[in-house]
């Protein structure tokens, strides 16, 4: 079995450090995921006579709240790493706290948006519209989840990785944002598609 080992700084081969590189990979995987979900929505949504079925409605109102908030967590992620840069450990966990507060605040959101659906007796198997709904945003959701579980680590118990191995730290903060980045990226496509187009 091959070893790689961790590396802080970026490699001749690729210009990147191992971490890096791996996240980047990870990321094409992820796109080429919602990418299929992305087609299936057009297949749908061109196969369809009426678009969407049975006049399906949307908040815009909490899409619209939700797009703001995921736009500030994308500056408080970077700011948190920026701070990282120049030595600024309070800096990061005041930036990195913030990016937790957004991450719960999309999650209670998204969930009085699903429970309205529910209270109405709307769940994906209703049709079309709401099976591709709740599939591309549930999955999205669930990847809010998991930058939740990485930004809470990094900002608590993982923090303490600042005082032995600070180069390594900040860059896996770089990796944990490049995650979030692409993360608010899927929303930004998701919310005109499926919100403010139909």
């Amino acid at each position: 079995m091959i070893e790689i080992p961790y590396n802080v700084e970026p490699r001749n081969e690729t210009g990147l450090y191992n971490a890096k590189l791996g996240i980047w990979i990870f990321l094409a995987s992820e796109i080429m995921l919602f990418g299929g979900l992305f087609s299936a929505y057009i297949l749908l949504r061109v196969g369809s006579p009426i678009w969407p079925p049975n006049g399906a409605e949307l908040s815009v109102p909490l899409a619209t709240l939700n797009t703001f908030n995921l736009i500030l967590s994308s500056w408080t992620v970077l700011k948190s790493w920026l701070a990282l840069k120049e030595n600024d450990l309070p800096g990061f966990k005041k930036y990195m706290g913030v990016t937790l507060l957004c991450t719960f605040i999309f999650l209670i959101i998204k969930t009085i948006e699903y429970s309205s659906k529910f209270s109405h007796n709307i769940y994906p198997s209703t049709d079309n519209f709401y099976g591709i709904y709740f599939t591309l945003t549930g999955l999205h959701a669930l990847h809010v989840i998991g930058g939740i579980f990485v930004f809470a680590y990094l900002w608590g118990p993982g923090s303490k990785m600042w005082e032995k191995d600070p180069k390594r730290f900040t860059n896996r903060i770089e990796v944990a944002g490049l995650y979030w980045h692409f993360v608010d990226l899927v929303w930004i496509f998701l919310f005109p598609v499926l919100y403010l187009l139909n």
